[in-house]
């Protein structure tokens, strides 16, 4: 079984309404018409957020990578099958970013 199987991620729809939602449902039938449009756009709004961070933070990891790669290829210690290797990448990924930067 792995951890997906196992464990509730609160951060999806299925989640978040399998952890609160019944108790949650019930007072949010009791909003108003003006109560309900602002919950919803506060969800609306928690999930963009979420979603810009979530991209953030993987654009981040992915340049990380990249200038790892050049470092490594800079220092012309290790060929390019060994930084592939290392940067859990394909080799022509590596010779790609070392052609882009004349390295």
């Amino acid at each position: 079984m792995t951890v997906t199987e196992k464990y509730i991620n609160p951060f999806t729809d299925f989640g978040f309404k399998k952890l609160f939602g019944t108790e949650l449902n019930k007072e949010i039938a009791k909003f108003s018409p003006e109560e309900k449009e602002r919950y919803e756009d506060s969800l609306k709004s928690y999930r963009d957020l979420k979603n810009v961070i979530d991209t953030a933070f993987g654009e981040g990891a992915a340049n990380e990578k990249v200038k790892g790669i050049i470092k490594a290829l800079e220092r012309g210690r290790l060929t390019v099958e060994e930084i592939a290797e290392d940067f859990s990448t394909t080799v022509g990924f590596v010779r790609e970013i070392k052609k882009d930067n004349n390295l």
